[in-house]
């Protein structure tokens, strides 16, 4: 069931119609620093794992910057599609560690599913138990999971307390991670 979705171009369109409206309320806020407008600073991203075909602007991080000439202070709002300064998406992220946690699958396959190594997607389960569990924000957000989901089995056990359809499931819990995303947003290392 995951691997459709990672597959699914609908729900990558799904989730870029989710980060241009962030972005566009992002934009109506105005800059944080001196209340000036903000222009697009969009930059470009080289995104890994998604599915073939999908349009160039796939790769627009959305970000803007002051058009105060001595201010030009950046703003980056949060996003569904990009975990941070992670190359891949953040959907691959979650669904490969959420299916290699299950052991579902072996590494090889999954490796095959989305072009990432077996080093790397080992990288994603440490970031997940060990740099994600232990940072402030999941430290906040794992007091609204009753009982306590389980770190060593993250993200598989997060997904598992969202109702719905496996797409609802995945959506609910980028959203969940959307103040780790941004550029305003304090960051975990990789």
């Amino acid at each position: 069931m995951y691997r459709s979705l990672l597959a699914d171009a609908r729900f990558h369109e799904l989730l870029l119609a989710f980060d241009r409206d962030l972005a566009a309320r992002a934009r109506e806020v105005r800059c944080a620093r001196c209340g000036g407008a903000l222009h697009s600073g969009n930059f470009l991203r080289k995104p890994r794992g998604g599915p073939a075909g999908l349009g160039a602007d796939h790769n627009l991080r959305f970000s803007f910057c002051c058009a105060v000439q001595d201010c030009r202070k950046r703003a980056t709002p949060s996003s569904f599609r990009f975990l941070g300064r992670k190359v891949f998406l953040s959907a691959v992220v979650v669904l490969v560690s959420a299916i290699r946690n299950g052991a579902a699958a072996s590494v090889r396959e999954l490796s095959n599913l989305v072009g990432a190594s077996r080093n790397t997607i080992q990288r994603w389960r440490q970031w997940w138990r060990d740099v994600f569990a232990a940072s402030p924000f999941w430290r906040v957000a794992a007091a609204a999971f009753m009982p306590p989901v389980a770190r060593e089995e993250l993200p598989t056990a997060l997904l598992d307390r969202f109702s719905g359809a496996t797409a609802e499931r995945l959506t609910a819990l980028l959203r969940l991670l959307l103040p780790i995303t941004g550029g305003a947003a304090p960051m975990l290392a990789a």
